[in-house]
């Protein structure tokens, strides 16, 4: 609590740290965010408040038709209704979340529940609410599929049917597009081998000592840009690099 001034407050995401209850005072301060999760802090005068009394400490008006959140400390995401009250004390939760809307979607983060008041969440708010490491990076779970990564840029749809569900697990490289033999593929490492590319270029071939195989390539990333690749070599790719490879079967 802060002393030496005219606020009288106690911290409820301080008591939480300090594994202590709230002591009593005129105001609690928590932190509430509209669907940004930009969270700055409030004070209610209650630790015990309703719904309606969070919104209007945010500035907000209960006929807006906001729906209120409470962020635990598991993250997930309790539903604090305007006309009950919810403990402050108890319930482990310093961060509110508000939607204006009148209909809520349902995901998992990381296992836990959450509810969010739009029909779509950006890639950005998906990284602040799973809190990946450096090397990690938030992936929605494809049933019967490959995860997919979600870029912090994007937009999820949350309207289609089902609850989504989002874990973190380590990045994946990017994957490079570039062109064999007049056929786009795709790759999962910009660093090729000679070797690597001839089983591309032909699949399932099994190197003999009658074949011979040569490569030209141009517009990659390594220098120099374009040239002739000898047998174990290799070359960084980038996307649209041009590789040739050629097949030579000798009597």
């Amino acid at each position: 609590m802060e002393t030496g001034k005219n606020v009288d407050f106690d911290d409820v995401g301080e008591a939480i740290r300090e594994n202590r209850g709230l002591r009593p005072s005129r105001a609690y301060r928590i932190l509430f965010a509209q669907e940004n999760l930009n969270f700055s802090p409030i004070k209610v005068s209650d630790p015990i408040p309703l719904g309606r009394q969070i919104l209007a400490a945010a500035g907000l008006s209960v006929r807006g038709d906001y729906s209120l959140f409470a962020i635990l400390e598991t993250g997930d995401f309790e539903d604090v209704r305007l006309d009950e009250p919810f403990d402050l004390r108890d319930k482990g939760a310093e961060r509110f979340v508000a939607f204006q809307t009148d209909r809520d979607f349902k995901l998992t983060v990381n296992d836990s529940q959450v509810s969010w008041g739009k029909p779509a969440i950006s890639g950005a708010t998906l990284y602040a609410l799973a809190n990946p490491g450096e090397n990690e990076a938030v992936f929605l779970v494809i049933r019967g599929g490959e995860d997919r990564q979600i870029e912090l840029g994007e937009a999820v749809d949350l309207a289609v049917p089902g609850v989504e569900h989002f874990v973190i697990a380590p990045k994946r490289k990017p994957r490079v597009e570039i062109v064999i033999n007049g056929h786009e593929v795709e790759v999962e490492d910009s660093h090729q081998t000679f070797a690597q590319l001839v089983a591309i270029a032909y699949p399932g071939e099994a190197p003999t000592p009658n074949i011979k195989y040569s490569i030209t390539y141009r517009g990659v990333a390594s220098k120099p840009h374009s040239g002739e690749l000898a047998a174990g070599g290799f070359v960084e790719v980038k996307n649209g690099s041009i590789i040739n490879v050629g097949r030579t079967i000798q009597s």
